[in-house]
């Protein structure tokens, strides 16, 4: 089965096992059941079935199934406990501290879950676009390199061409962009509009330039194209480690306070009967 077949059949079946909950809730509540004990719990649980994700990344050498199969459960299961949270809240605005702060965590741990799902899926593709495939680490080292090829060149200028005009735009307009990462929002949004303003400046240069400043120049446009190639990986490769280390932290928050508004809410319901 193609993976976007398997996504909506996968869709197709979490929509029906919500509808269906839905359906229960509302028949419970009308014949005066008490359902927020039952959605509340049930939410738990999905949240403790999700975390099991992050364990299976870390026990790799057992026999316990893809884990590419695992995340599809893991993505099916959380809009799946997004639609068990929306009926144990009900539409109505948190009141109280916690109450406050348990909504709070469970919107930042499904929108990372959802825009990690986007990056993680768009992000990937998009990587292959551009340049050649860099291991993440490498990357500060590779920059250095382009930086100090960037020197040489400006250097090189003063001798060659007798002049320091290319120094006064490498100054001026490169030293920054060669110095550190660079337009990380606009590569994470697609656009490559720093890199052409960049490389307009090299060009108006030429107008004005010696043949042997022109040549200089050429070889300046090439290594700012590899840096901008380097600041796209950077970008997009710490985009896709980096929502985890909001997701995870905040998935465990929630779990340990979901915990305790369930006991202290069972405890108050034990109490008043």
């Amino acid at each position: 089965m193609t993976l976007p077949r398997r996504d909506a059949v996968a869709l197709g079946v979490t929509a029906a096992v919500s509808a269906l909950a839905l359906g229960l809730v509302r028949l419970a509540e009308e014949r005066l059941y008490r359902t927020e004990h039952v959605t509340g719990w049930l939410a738990m649980a999905a949240l403790v079935a999700l975390t099991t994700l992050s364990l299976r990344k870390k026990l790799p050498f057992l026999p316990l199934g893809r884990t590419a199969s695992w995340l599809q459960v893991h993505v099916y299961l959380g809009l799946f406990t997004m639609v068990l949270f929306g009926l144990h809240v009900e539409p109505r605005i948190p009141t109280g501290a916690m109450e406050g702060l348990l909504a709070a965590l469970f919107v930042l741990v499904a929108g990372s879950g959802l825009g990690g799902l986007y990056i993680s899926r768009s992000f990937a593709r998009r990587l292959t676009t551009r340049g050649q495939e860099v291991i993440w680490e490498r990357i500060p080292a590779l920059r250095r390199q382009i930086r100090e090829k960037a020197k040489a060149l400006v250097l090189r200028s003063t001798k060659e061409a007798g002049s320091t005009a290319i120094s006064d735009l490498y100054l001026g307009k490169l030293a920054r962009f060669f110095d550190r990462p660079a337009h990380f929002w606009n590569h994470v949004l697609g656009s490559e509009r720093p890199k052409r303003e960049l490389l307009a400046e090299v060009e108006a240069f030429d107008r004005y330039a010696s043949d042997a400043e022109q040549r200089i120049s050429h070889e300046l446009e090439e290594l700012v194209i590899m840096k901008d190639d380097l600041d796209f990986h950077w970008a997009l490769q710490g985009a896709l480690k980096g929502w985890l280390f909001v997701h995870i932290p905040a998935t465990y928050a929630l779990l340990v306070l979901a915990l305790v508004h369930g006991l202290l809410a069972e405890a108050f319901s034990t109490g008043l009967r």
